[in-house]
């Protein structure tokens, strides 16, 4: 039975070290009527101008300002042009629009329309879009529903921050003129969730993946296992869940998904176009499964649960055929509630010496490629042998030595494509400065401009652009156990992360995506979102 993890809400704890969290849910969905703006309201309304096309994030590729705005209006509505998942895209704007808006904005696939969702070729790629916007109506067109959602977040953000609110809000409901034409610049752009140092339920998850989806991230990587806790349900080895799924950092209940829970994660996920990336971390950080059965340890006892938060001190026993009996057990079962392409294994392994580590590897990746997915592994696995097709995941310093840079440098030289994740960068739960109360610090302090300024595609000597699939931003929770505290973290460093997969390099621009964070502010305290209002940041 699924242990059920305690609700938090807004705490003693949140209150004095957070201020009060706004916990309202915020989900997505948009659409716009037929009716061009006339008078007053064709321009700037008083007091609400439109927000310009250059001040979304992720910055756009291509913005050509131009003409009056769109206004939505009560006899506004979606017309959507394509399969079944492009109606779907528009549902999900039309939910984001009706509560604040108050307009019936109806969804249909004929007649008129103030906002026109349009499948068609184009260059744009899978996840491109072309946003045009008149006095006359919206159209969003894209090569498929992936490019169309992409551009209604485009959407939501030239709207004023009200929209995000779920009661009746006044308007005026302004769309600058002009045209954005978007495509990524890379096609990895991913959040990392921590659920197995503190649990996180379900509908935590889902909150996550709405916000994150608004910035155009495509992938969330779920640590799914660690020293402290074992957070899915395996069939063929039921003590994991509920042994190794019992307990936390700091000793609090824990929990774990059931293959439901999981399945629901991923439909989530994949209705706001993120691929879920289970990770089963092995050989090291894997007390939780080593408490969870004796036989999985090379002296046939099983240590006791732990609920620290050291690393490196566990091991699955290289030596025993057991240990791949259990490995392959668990990728088969996993690989078979995932439908997408890939499966997160291995991580440092300071207990596992580097020949059982190799061979470790050389056993399992074939197990993974059997079941249908593609390794991926933190970027210890390129001091082994990265099976064909394998992404490594980057997570070292700056100042990591010359010699490990270089095994990923040859590693990628040689096929293997990098996920980039510096911790003193693209780290979540690094603190801010010596006075943030969550997080920690072995990284050093990442405020936001140090976590927005690199480009992913120079960052690492040796490694050529083509080499790197994106960027991701993990959020390790040892010190995090409230949904408040996840966006603490994340909220204004992720979309940072975001905009450096996706938009082109010559748009990067410390000034210029400062000033557009800034414009973020009052959207995310329309969504409830818990940031941390950086001193770098000139807030409005």
């Amino acid at each position: 039975m699924r242990r059920q993890r305690r609700h938090h809400g807004t705490t003693p704890r949140t209150t004095r070290l957070l201020g009060s969290l706004l916990l309202v849910v915020a989900v997505g969905a948009a659409t716009v009527a037929a009716t061009p703006a006339r008078g007053p309201a064709a321009g700037t309304a008083p007091g609400r101008s439109p927000v310009p096309l250059d001040q979304v994030i992720p910055a756009p590729a291509s913005v050509e300002p131009g003409g009056r705005p769109y206004r939505i209006t009560d006899r506004t509505r979606i017309r959507v042009d394509g399969p079944r998942e492009a109606r779907g895209v528009g549902e999900y704007l039309a939910g984001v629009l009706r509560p604040s808006t108050g307009y019936p904005l109806p969804v249909t696939d004929r007649g008129t329309a103030g906002i026109r969702l349009r499948i068609a070729e184009g260059p744009y790629g899978s996840e491109g879009y072309r946003l045009r916007s008149g006095p006359s109506g919206i159209t969003l067109t894209a090569a498929g529903p992936a490019g169309l959602f992409h551009g209604v977040q485009t959407l939501r953000q030239l709207l004023p921050a009200d929209v995000e609110k779920r009661t009746r809000q006044p308007g005026p409901w302004l769309v600058a003129g002009g045209t954005v034409t978007d495509s990524p610049r890379f096609g990895w752009r991913g959040a990392m969730l921590d659920v197995s140092r503190h649990f996180f339920s379900v509908d935590e998850v889902k909150r996550y993946i709405d916000r994150i989806a608004l910035y155009k991230l495509n992938k969330l990587h779920l640590h799914l296992s660690d020293d402290q806790g074992w957070r899915i349900a395996i069939d063929s080895w039921p003590r994991l869940a509920a042994h190794g799924g019992s307990t936390e950092v700091g000793g609090g209940p824990g929990g774990f998904y059931t293959k439901d829970d999981y399945r629901e994660i991923v439909r989530y996920a994949a209705s706001r176009y993120l691929e879920v990336v289970p990770e089963i971390d092995m050989p090291g950080h894997t007390n939780a499964a080593l408490a969870s059965y004796a036989e999985l340890n090379c002296d046939g006892v099983a240590p006791p649960l732990y609920t620290g938060t050291q690393v490196g001190f566990s091991s699955l026993c290289v030596g025993k055929e057991v240990t791949y009996d259990f490995v392959e057990d668990v990728v088969r079962e996993i690989a078979a509630l995932t439908p997408g392409r890939y499966l997160h294994i291995g991580d440092e392994a300071h207990s596992t010496p580097h020949e059982e580590y190799v061979a470790f590897m050389e056993r399992v990746q074939p197990v993974v490629a059997r079941y249908g997915k593609t390794v991926v592994g933190w970027h210890q696995l390129t001091g082994a042998t990265p099976a064909k097709g394998a992404l490594a995941q980057y997570w070292g310093l700056d100042g990591t030595g010359a010699a490990e840079k270089e095994w990923v440098a040859e590693a990628a030289r040689n096929g293997t494509g990098l996920i980039l994740s510096p911790a003193d960068r693209a780290y979540m739960d690094m603190k801010y400065d010596a006075s943030t109360p969550l997080g920690l610090s072995w990284a050093g302090y990442v405020e936001v401009r140090r976590s927005y300024d690199w480009d992913p595609g120079a960052y690492l000597e040796g490694v050529p652009e083509s080499a790197v699939r994106g960027v991701e931003a993990p959020l390790w929770t040892e010190t995090l156990d409230e949904i408040g505290e996840l966006e603490f973290m994340a909220f204004p460093r992720l979309p940072g992360i975001a905009e450096l997969g996706w938009s082109p390099a010559g748009t990067h621009d410390w000034e210029s995506y400062r000033q557009r964070v800034a414009g973020q502010g009052p959207r995310w305290e329309a969504m409830g979102v818990n940031f941390y209002r950086s001193p770098q940041v000139p807030w409005e």
